[in-house]
């Protein structure tokens, strides 16, 4: 039998930097496995998950650009994430064998920025999309005071703070930004093969945070711009890293050491 493994999927898939995440944690904790990026078309996710499903070696993937919401129609849902965030980044096998989607994008997101009381607090959020589900489910939950999602499609974004129970407005991706306590880019806007978001950052305040999701490449013109301004940020490594712990768990079936988190990026970062 060949030895496990776990994979991420996508379209592009070649800038993932989720391999070298799982497979150092894998060589550090001495455990017989592997990790890889498997490029998977639009076309080719039911052949994908149907291919997995007979491979006993499979312990699942990550979900990533543009399958987040397709693959939940190809696995099992018991947390009910299609009810509650609307979209997968993590597939392992339950008890049975069966793939089950689950969403470890939230915790990731959030981890990061716990200590932030954003109750009372306004926040805008870019991006309509998977990840941006992930965010927003996240912000509902600790009660956010008002959110303004940049959006190419008003009706979609509408839609989000409605299934989220968010209170907020919608406007274009080229709106000017509200006094935001805290400005999130959950799109691929920025991304390698994308066009940047390098909005004017003038509207926030002096103690805002900007969090970019985007890791390739991981110097934003978002962040060099909030840098510029002097204001914290956080970029995309920080979400990476958190979301992979807690698939890495899922698929192997031990915590990853992230007392080593320091060595760890300075091998993604190289």
């Amino acid at each position: 039998m060949s030895r496990p493994y776990a994979e991420v999927i996508g379209d592009p898939i070649a800038h993932s930097k989720s391999p070298l995440i799982h497979r150092f944690w894998l060589d550090a904790l001495g455990i017989e496995g592997d990790y890889r990026a498997t490029h998977v078309t639009p076309d080719r996710l039911a052949g994908y998950f149907a291919e997995r499903r007979a491979d006993p070696a499979w312990r699942g993937c990550n979900v990533t650009v543009p399958h987040k919401l397709a693959a939940l129609d190809h696995v099992a849902d018991p947390g009910e994430v299609r009810a509650g965030i609307g979209a997968i980044n993590t597939v392992f096998r339950g008890e049975g064998g069966e793939p089950i989607g689950t969403n470890t994008d939230a915790a990731g997101f959030w981890s990061p920025i716990a200590g932030l009381d954003l109750v009372a607090e306004r926040v805008a959020v870019l991006g309509t999309g998977g990840a941006a589900r992930a965010v927003l489910w996240a912000l509902a939950r600790v009660g956010v005071a008002h959110v303004t999602l940049l959006a190419r499609n008003p009706l979609k974004g509408a839609g989000l703070l409605v299934h989220f129970g968010l209170k907020g407005d919608v406007v274009p991706l080229d709106a000017p930004l509200p006094p935001a306590a805290l400005l999130v880019n959950a799109s691929v806007l920025g991304m390698v093969g994308h066009v940047p978001f390098a909005p004017d950052l003038a509207p926030l305040p002096e103690d805002a945070l900007v969090y970019d999701l985007v890791y390739a490449p991981l110097e934003t013109p978002l962040l060099a711009a909030a840098r510029a301004r002097a204001l914290e940020v956080v970029d995309g490594l920080e979400m990476l890293v958190g979301q992979a712990a807690l698939a890495f768990e899922l698929f192997f079936g031990a915590e990853p050491p992230r007392e080593r988190d320091a060595e760890l990026r300075a091998l993604l970062t190289a």
